[in-house]
């Protein structure tokens, strides 16, 4: 294997860096407003807003952290998208997006404010808040770690690195630099993961080939091991998939989640909006292929000279492939995950393996200099991706639904657009924080998930009964959210996934009632009891008060919109029919792969 990295490679991430960043520079003057900076002026076409909805979740969590459960989960974290994504993308666009873009709310928090109340925004800004620097930290972390590993950079400097670039065309060009951003990263990812895929099934023998190298049937079918938690690798029974990731997550995400709402929101017209999930979600049913088979290749494949690599990258020497062998088992080219002092990190009594590390070792064994340097600008243009779109989010958030409402209520537009470049600054500089906490977990996915199940999973409930409920109140939508966030940290501190020790993972209460076969099965129940507790909780107080009355609630209830109309619309550009197709193509998905 070549040494890395060569200087064609720098020079490939050097132009690329000034191509993002001069997006924001030529954006800088259109920054006149408020409007203009945090939603883009609402002036977006469909088919940008859609790639940009996709590539907001197109982060590390996506590329790195899918790449690392396919190689730890196997073929069933295809469910992340086809079960976790897509009928939710489906059910925001045709239902949701008409109340969003046509109540003109400038945020998810400020819609709760005009269906409920000021208390309910604050609580949902402040969580929502949280979750973005701690969604920028995982992406910020797993760059640093990138940049450690495979160019050899100091940790701490890389992240350092990642925030500057993400900082400064952010704070110039605003959300509209950060979604053309997005764009152009979605076809780097595409561009840079495409060969990868090709070369790593063509060295597995195709499909039929990794499949049998896996030598583990229940690796590769999405279904047909869910009966019990002991038959599958992501230790989840059918129901704990189906109500804790398919329906609690995965709502809960994409139908209340600013940091893809956002980009539906800038489109240019409410049939535009609608449209943009549905368009994103034609490319999503395609990135397991993209993203997921590299880690489950990863486990399979042979490296021919892992310790040059190892030794360029700065690894420590223990770290040879064949002490990876002995402590570990074969696991094709994983590597095994080392603490501060070099020493691997045990758990249950073997080394932990580094599951992040799958997809970028699949780079360095496949790619020659020049491609090595698209391939490492595909992993960073994800990460930058993750970074800008919770940071574009985290700003818009904080001046108007916390700074706006209750620190300085009467200052100017040109004030907002000052705090707003202000927020980016600092919402960046606790994501750095943040992302040493990543540093606790082998798989960025488990801890993006637990996030999302302490904030997503109740907002959910709140949504959906305030959407389709007009008797929902606000007493009973604040009560609702905090005793389901309560009910998510109670359930987290009282469980554990196997072979960890309580702290970061769970169990920091003092007793352990339940031991959940992974992180990933741990996260889904926390989820489903944070979402059935703010339902029920939200469902009583309302009953017990008063509700508002039905001409305030007007374009904010289900029952009480006027229906969007489709007329004068091709039948390509209708929402029905986008959805009607983007449904068959995942049947015929699940049914390929059950």
């Amino acid at each position: 294997m070549q040494p890395i990295p060569l200087w064609i490679d720098y020079l490939v991430l050097a132009v690329y860096f000034v191509f993002v960043l001069g997006i924001g520079f030529v954006l800088k003057n259109q920054m006149k407003t408020s409007t203009d900076f945090f939603l883009s002026g609402r002036s977006m076409p469909a088919w940008i807003t859609g790639l940009a909805f996709l590539s907001a979740n197109l982060g590390a969590q996506e590329v790195i952290g899918m790449g690392a459960s396919g190689a730890k989960y196997g073929i069933a974290t295809a469910h992340f998208y086809w079960l976790g994504a897509i009928p939710a993308m489906v059910f925001v666009g045709i239902f949701m997006m008409p109340f969003y873009y046509g109540s003109r709310a400038r945020s998810v928090p400020e819609y709760l404010k005009l269906r409920y109340d000021e208390k309910t925004r604050a609580l949902n800004a402040i969580s929502f808040a949280i979750m973005t620097v701690f969604s920028s930290g995982v992406s910020m972390y797993a760059m640093g770690k990138l940049l450690q590993l495979l160019l050899g950079w100091d940790f701490n400097l890389a992240i350092l690195a990642s925030a500057l670039i993400v900082l400064a065309y952010t704070l110039l060009g605003g959300l509209t630099s950060a979604i053309y951003n997005e764009v152009l990263q979605f076809f780097l990812i595409v561009m840079g993961f495409l060969p990868l895929v090709f070369l790593g099934l063509r060295d597995a023998g195709g499909w039929s080939g990794l499949q049998t190298r896996l030598n583990n049937d229940a690796m590769v079918h999405a279904w047909k091991y869910l009966g019990s938690p002991s038959s599958n690798p992501m230790g989840v029974e059918w129901f704990g998939m189906v109500m804790g990731l398919g329906f609690v997550l995965s709502f809960g995400y994409w139908c209340t989640d600013f940091l893809v709402v956002q980009r539906a929101m800038a489109a240019d017209s409410p049939a535009s909006a609608r449209r943009t999930p549905l368009i994103a979600a034609f490319p999503k049913m395609a990135f397991p292929f993209l993203v997921i088979l590299p880690g489950m290749l990863a486990g399979v494949v042979v490296a021919t000279n892992t310790n040059a690599a190892n030794t360029n990258a700065g690894i420590p020497a223990p770290a040879t492939r064949q002490s990876r062998i002995s402590l570990q088992g074969a696991r094709g080219i994983i590597p095994v995950k080392f603490d501060e002092a070099g020493k691997p990190v045990m758990r249950g009594g073997q080394a932990e393996l580094d599951y992040d590390m799958a997809t970028p070792m699949m780079l360095v064994r496949y790619f020659p200099p020049g491609m090595l340097g698209l391939g490492l600008c595909a992993l960073i243009a994800s990460f930058m991706s993750g970074m800008a779109g919770n940071t574009t989010a985290f700003n818009t958030v904080w001046t108007y639904d916390i700074y706006q409402s209750y620190i300085n209520k009467g200052a100017s537009d040109a004030h907002y657009l000052w705090m707003g470049r202000a927020a980016t600054i600092f919402g960046l500089a606790i994501s750095v924080a943040a992302a040493y906490f990543a540093k606790q977990f082998n798989n960025i996915m488990d801890v993006l998930q637990l996030v999302f199940a302490f904030v997503n999973a109740p907002l959910f409930a709140t949504f959906m009964l305030g959407m389709f409920w007009k008797r929902a109140t606000g007493h009973g939508a604040f009560w609702g959210l905090l005793c389901g966030t309560s009910a998510a940290a109670i359930h987290h501190g009282l469980t554990l996934p196997a072979g960890s020790v309580a702290g970061a993972k769970g169990g920091w209460l003092g007793v352990i009632t339940h031991t959940y076969p992974s992180e990933m099965a741990q996260n889904f129940w926390t989820a489903i009891w944070a979402w059935t507790t703010c339902f029920t909780v939200t469902l009583v107080i309302s009953l017990l008060t008063v509700p508002r009355i039905e001409s305030e609630l007007k374009g904010l209830v289900y029952g009480l919109t006027a229906k969007p109309s489709d007329a004068g619309l091709q039948w390509y550009q209708k929402p029905t029919v986008l959805a009607a197709v983007v449904l068959t193509i995942l049947v015929i998905l699940n049914v390929i792969f059950w």
